[in-house]
């Protein structure tokens, strides 16, 4: 997943900046080897949603500034991160959907995070890395930071976070390069990784798995259509060609509810 901003967000309400119109964008699993098949769930989400009497930009918006696209006041629809959600967008957003991607050792829709060592590595344990250095993507990253903390937490072990890095990419190349022992990554970014990313990912292995958490949500602007914009994404996942799903690892759409997220604590600052 990609880090939000540590910027508070300020609604507004329409923005224009992002889009004449309307805008949507799908950011956090968004890369070369998958955008193709992004743009062709968008294109039928999109028809999906005109179908429905909702107003879709034709295409995605694909832009630095994530939170200028989560908080824009014409979002039709984004997908962000669980802890921007409870930390700062639940007030000002509607809840649509998670996607479920089929995490092994998960609900459907919830997902984890791997900490990764690297392969040399020889400490067995969480425990025997007491003191390491953890690199994490974003303060306000689920996976790369509250997880990590979480976890090492429950287990009495205390790391040193070394960041923000920027993204789990650079969280992972970090650990790779020795800048630091140990990275928090989103399950399902870390199979994205291990399968386009394998001359990084060969000199890591897992140390340890997360608890589940509920996944990556799908928000759009506050009084929004939340009944039709479900409705159209399971739509268009279920006409999705089953290579695109295979390729953005996607099996539908789910119905996790916001207290799910809400429940989740927040982290410390690192």
């Amino acid at each position: 997943s990609r880090p939000g901003s540590r910027r508070d967000p300020q609604p507004s309400p329409r923005r224009h900046a992002l889009h004449p119109a309307v805008i949507a964008g799908l950011p956090m699993y968004d890369r070369p080897e998958t955008a193709a098949s992004l743009d062709r769930l968008w294109a039928l989400i999109r028809d999906a949603l005109r179908a429905r009497g909702v107003a879709a930009p034709e295409r995605l918006h694909r832009g630095p500034d994530l939170w200028a696209l989560w908080t824009a006041g014409d979002l039709v629809l984004a997908q962000t991160c669980g802890l921007p959600y409870r930390a700062r967008l639940h007030r000002h957003v509607a809840l649509i959907g998670t996607p479920d991607h089929g995490v092994a050792g998960c609900p459907p829709g919830y997902y984890r995070s791997v900490l990764v060592v690297r392969a040399e590595d020889a400490r067995g344990t969480l425990a025997a890395h007491a003191g390491a250095r953890l690199a994490y993507n974003e303060a306000l990253s689920q996976s790369g930071w509250a997880a990590p903390a979480a976890h090492a937490a429950a287990q009495g072990v205390r790391l040193r976070p070394v960041g923000p890095t920027g993204s789990h990419a650079a969280s992972v190349r970090a650990v790779v390069e020795g800048r630091a022992d140990i990275a928090g990554i989103d399950a399902v970014s870390w199979a994205l990784m291990r399968r386009h990313d394998a001359a990084l990912t060969d000199r890591l292995r897992v140390l340890a798995a997360t608890a589940p958490t509920p996944g990556l949500p799908l928000i759009a602007a506050a009084g929004a259509d939340r009944t039709a914009i479900l409705a159209a994404c399971r739509d268009a996942v279920a006409r999705l060609p089953g290579e695109d799903r295979d390729t953005l690892s996607l099996r539908g759409i789910t119905d996790v509810h916001a207290g799910a997220y809400l429940a989740l604590p927040l982290p410390p600052a690192p």
